[in-house]
């Protein structure tokens, strides 16, 4: 008696990578050529065409994922090998979970026939990141913006917590023929938690004979062609663009002088508690155990519960590229009438002017309604707090008619100039202006203030602001590292006098970006400061100590 044995299948998941066969793994390669029979898109299996000798060929078109994975899981049960192919990764967006999933379907555990194989492959996340510098350098997600089989209301959550989180973002399937409204509604989401001038990079087909590389940025992107081909990564508050490319640091400058060869911390203190105030164990104080880690995971994350409220403009400029804001919903929330966060802005008569006139209080007040709030500050503002704001855009454009100046509030550059005489000392203003024009508004780790004044008096107490600004005898003097508040308050350092006026704009310019670039997380500007420098400044400790005074009314 003959008892027939069924051959062992092979089921080989191969991902080839961007297309180009110089970036096709070793592996891939000799998967696709011993293969009796490869299933794949159309499109793929043009792509390995010089790879092909007698092997059967399935190729399918669109929509025809479950066909392919089923006739692989036949055709390998029958003893073949076969070679099911992808681009980029099997395992990303590709076919190696629909291959498992058919497999679970008819009853199939690790060690049955089929023998199952994933061949890894560069993904379009890395192909297209290659091309554009090193957009990918830290934290990033992948996120498919095609509804076909997932929930639209779950995608556009998951753009929304990745740009609360300050991930690059890297979006797979942005645009297709029928689907066009789903990346401009990920731009408006992207707005309100992002600069309009966020880093962009759309790579089309890359390493293949039509790749297409353009830098744009979050509020120009939708000017850019974008389809089913185009990866899209959008960088992250760090992101930077140098001499075309896109680059997003990792942290080393948190921690290491970039041009120097000889480091100020010994490579037995880097990893110290101390040498990383931002870390788990320098801000529990208690080292890296798994107690200290409990502890702080009880009080860190009960905040993050709560949900963020978004500064409703990333800079003066973000108001102009800010869309209609609409609420957030779920599949369950449906029902619900919608809601909107507090929208919270500054509204000042201008940089110089400190006069409101009758008709710009009457809109402030018509804005504010019965709900709303209006609080004085002394940085020469009025903050308003306005509840259930569906269109943030509306309220700006209301104000700025009213010849209003609109900033966001938090942790924000803000300039504060005095009233340079009520005007009668107007030399200074057009610098005051530029500096406001640059600057106001550009998110920090902590709120920095410039103090301007128009004269020698320095009434206004602009020495005691984290950068200090005095123009005196048609020049201008610059401090450093002021702070105004706590027992241990003490003007800026003098760092540089005599400042002619065309070079002062462009000097606080840097000081403030290597701040933005530099700073630890919460690290506010005087300590920055004395702990880095800036522009080439630096903080002289020999020069006298402030003598603390008792705070009257506490800290």
């Amino acid at each position: 008696m003959f008892i027939h044995e069924t051959k062992r299948g092979k089921l080989l998941v191969v991902g080839f990578g961007p297309g180009s066969r110089a970036h096709m793994t070793e592996r891939a390669r000799r998967a696709i050529e011993e293969s009796d029979v490869i299933i794949g898109y159309n499109t793929y299996v043009d792509l390995v065409r010089d790879l092909l000798t007698d092997q059967e060929i399935v190729r399918t078109g669109m929509t025809e994922e479950v066909s392919r994975a089923r006739a692989a899981v036949r055709e390998a049960k029958a003893g073949k090998t076969v070679a099911v192919i992808s681009s980029g990764d099997a395992g990303v967006y590709g076919m190696a979970g629909l291959i498992f999933e058919v497999l679970v379907e008819e009853g199939w555990r690790p060690g049955d026939n089929p023998d199952v194989e994933v061949i890894p492959g560069v993904s379009a996340a890395q192909s297209c990141a290659s091309l554009l510098g090193a957009p990918l350098m830290h934290d990033f997600v992948c996120i498919s913006l095609s509804d076909h089989l997932t929930p639209w209301p779950l995608i556009a959550k998951r753009v929304e917590m990745a740009a609360q989180g300050d991930f690059v973002i890297v979006l797979y399937n942005p645009k297709s023929g029928r689907r066009t409204r789903q990346i401009v509604e990920t731009q408006r989401i992207l707005l309100r938690y992002r600069r309009p001038d966020t880093p962009v990079g759309l790579v089309k087909s890359a390493y293949r004979a039509r790749q297409r590389v353009t830098l744009t940025t979050l509020g120009k992107m939708l000017d850019e062609e974008i389809g089913m081909l185009t990866t899209v990564i959008i960088g992250n508050s760090t992101t930077f663009v140098h001499e075309g490319l896109m680059i997003t640091p990792r942290g080393y400058q948190r921690k290491y002088t970039l041009s120097r060869d000889e480091q100020p911390l010994a490579p037995h203190e880097r990893l110290r508690p101390e040498a990383e105030p931002w870390s788990l164990a320098a801000m529990t104080g208690r080292g890296n155990d798994a107690d200290a880690a409990g502890a702080w995971q009880g009080e860190a994350y009960a905040a993050a519960d709560a949900e963020p409220v978004p500064n409703a403009f990333a800079t003066a400029e973000a108001g102009a590229a800010l869309l209609a804001a609409g609420p957030s919903t779920s599949a369950a929330e449906d029902e619900r009438p919608p809601s909107f966060p507090v929208l919270e802005v500054a509204v000042s008569p201008g940089v110089a002017n400190k006069t409101f006139t009758p008709q710009q209080l009457r809109t402030l007040a018509e804005t504010v309604g019965e709900r709303g709030e209006m609080v004085y500050t002394p940085d020469h503002c009025i903050v308003l707090r306005l509840p259930d704001v569906a269109d943030a855009d509306g309220v700006r454009r209301r104000l700025e008619a009213a010849g209003l100046c609109v900033l966001p509030v938090g942790n924000v550059v803000r300039v504060k100039a005095c009233d340079f005489c009520e005007g009668e000392k107007p030399e200074a203003i057009p610098y005051a202006e530029e500096l406001a024009r640059r600057l106001d508004g550009l998110p920090v780790e902590k709120e920095l203030k410039i103090g301007f004044n128009g004269c020698g008096m320095s009434c206004y107490g602009a020495v005691r602001e984290d950068i200090g600004i005095v123009y005196r005898r048609g020049a201008f003097d610059l401090f450093l590292g002021g702070k105004t508040v706590g027992r241990s308050a003490h003007p800026g350092q003098k760092v540089a006098e005599g400042i002619p006026p065309e070079e002062l704009v462009d000097l606080v310019q840097r000081v403030v970006e290597e701040y933005r670039t530099h700073a630890q997380p919460g690290e506010r500007f005087h300590k920055f400061f004395k702990r880095r420098g800036a522009a080439g400044f630096r903080w002289n400790a020999g020069a006298a100590a402030p003598t603390p005074e008792e705070a009257v009314c506490g800290e």
